[in-house]
């Protein structure tokens, strides 16, 4: 009876002390982060460090609210840009699997209007094109201009951005998309498209992923927020996720901040396919475990063909004017809305105003973290926002 008293004694202390053990790094990263966040350039971001299996780390920092001093946590939601566009890329290879398109159809087999390249009018524009930013499709002017739209009329003190449009401008994205990107379009020109034909160079589209969607919508017959709900969200039990807050808790919904001080007023997209997904880190960090899981062949939301092609590569030297190699530059490569980098690093990162992401796995350790934050980052707040990034990945394999 000693003898196993002794033996469960120590293999009690060993578990402690293993604990103690794991317990280390965590507690450690979370020192360091608090001791970034405090240079002050930032009010509230929130972070995750995941594996294929779980989320190793996920924390906030900071605050949602600089006035009622609302912690800013790994639950509380905000918009992360243009990491939405991910989304777009599992949508469209589901929409494969039910066999409702294929990716090299062309663009105009699934919209109410049509779009062509101006220069080369007999080049048809594909799905693929769309979803590897080579559609020659560009961000013309009236994409920012009148795509920002204030969610109400009356702001107190809030900040105004200068593309801030007021509410009654509000639009349908596909209206918005037709405006300018059909030649009988309201805000139509031919210099919203390269002078390339389709497919033959990178060129990033924002209006090009909202047209995506919008074939997406037309191929399966079901508004976008609610396909990708069905097929993505539910699913992976995003519980804290949706294109709207009225998806969504609204109390958890991080204030938008233009400097440290100013709060910016609450605004929408009107394409918002392209960057208007609201979560939270910790839904984001499960949405980004079966990214992992996907890559390694083992989703769940998509088949191992599926999959496969939504990380295949489908750009070369060719289709770049200067091509980035930096690890982070998601730009690099594309395969369906889904960035790679020279260092085979997976992911994209986003921005919009008052509003900074990054979401990226390693191809080699299958490890992956992300990066949300709720301020217009200055000069200072950008080496704010690197240093964060940088700490995550250097604890990226202690976890």
């Amino acid at each position: 009876m000693k003898k196993l008293i002794t033996l469960l004694l120590c293999n009690t202390l060993f578990s402690m002390a293993s604990a103690q053990i794991a317990q280390a790094p965590l507690t450690q990263l979370s020192k360091e982060l608090q001791q970034i966040y405090e240079l002050g350039h930032i009010n509230g971001f929130s972070v995750a460090i995941v594996n294929a299996d779980s989320i190793l780390y996920a924390q906030g920092f900071g605050y949602s609210d600089i006035v009622r001093k609302k912690e800013y946590t790994a639950n509380t939601v905000q918009p992360i840009a243009s990491i939405s566009k991910t989304v777009i890329g599992i949508a469209l290879l589901k929409a494969q699997e039910l066999e409702k398109l294929k990716l090299d159809d062309p663009i105009n087999d699934y919209l109410p209007f049509e779009v062509v390249n101006p220069y080369f009018p007999e080049e048809t524009i594909t799905i693929r094109q769309l979803a590897s930013h080579t559609s020659t499709i560009k961000d013309a002017s009236q994409y920012e201009g009148r795509g920002y739209v204030l969610k109400q009329k009356e702001n107190g003190g809030a900040k105004l951005n200068k593309n801030f449009r007021p509410p009654n401008e509000f639009m349908d994205y596909s209206i918005f998309l037709e405006n300018i990107l059909n030649e009988k379009g309201e805000w139509y020109k031919k210099k919203n498209f390269i002078k390339k034909k389709p497919g033959e160079i990178f060129e990033y589209s924002n209006l090009g992923a909202g047209l995506a969607a919008l074939v997406l919508e037309n191929a399966v017959n079901e508004p976008f927020h609610q396909f990708t709900k069905a097929h993505i969200f539910t699913p992976l039990n995003l519980s804290n996720t949706g294109w709207s807050l009225d998806d969504l808790d609204a109390s958890k919904h991080t204030k938008l901040y233009a400097d440290i001080e100013t709060e910016l007023a609450p605004y929408q997209l009107i394409n918002f396919p392209d960057g208007g997904l609201i979560t939270s880190a910790m839904d984001l960090g499960l949405y980004l475990i079966e990214l992992i899981s996907g890559y390694q062949g083992k989703g769940t939301l998509l088949n191992k063909e599926s999959y496969a092609k939504l990380f295949s590569p489908n750009l070369n030297d060719a289709n770049h004017k200067d091509r980035n190699e930096s690890a982070y530059n998601d730009e690099y490569n594309m395969g369906i809305f889904m960035g790679i980098s020279a260092q085979g690093k997976i992911g994209h990162s986003g921005g919009d105003p008052a509003v900074t992401t990054l979401m990226f796995f390693d191809s080699k350790t299958k490890i992956g973290k992300l990066l949300i934050a709720n301020t217009d980052l200055k000069k200072e707040g950008i080496q704010e926002f690197i240093s964060i990034f940088k700490t995550l990945d250097s604890y990226e394999t202690k976890l």
